[in-house]
């Protein structure tokens, strides 16, 4: 008893033929025998894209509140990383004046 591996799909491969399907230049059964698949699987993919179409566009302006929300935080993060960087510099040039000062003093 020999086990057939399960054939997997790429989403493009899926969509093309659902889409092929739907447009209706070939009947179901002879895209079906070209692609090498069964009716009852395309039908699966047909009813999955149906189903899940309305939400496509849905879900377009939820990911832009998304983004920009993103984009408020990436530029608040961005003006943190510039004021901080700037702390740096102070605190750098703060400390060489100090080490300078101290070596003149006599106390290094």
């Amino acid at each position: 008893m020999s086990k057939q591996k399960r054939r997997t799909y790429s989403s493009q491969f899926k969509f093309e033929t659902v889409m092929e399907g739907l447009r209706g230049e070939k009947s179901i059964t002879s895209l079906c025998r070209e692609r090498d698949i069964t009716e009852s699987l395309y039908y699966k993919w047909r009813d999955v894209f149906v189903t899940q179409a309305p939400t496509i566009f849905a879900e377009k302006s939820a990911n832009d509140t998304v983004s920009d929300e993103q984009q408020a935080r990436i530029a608040d993060l961005e003006r943190m990383v510039g004021k901080l960087t700037m702390q740096l510099e102070i605190l750098k040039k703060a400390e060489d004046w100090v080490s300078r000062n101290s070596r003149k003093n006599g106390q290094l």
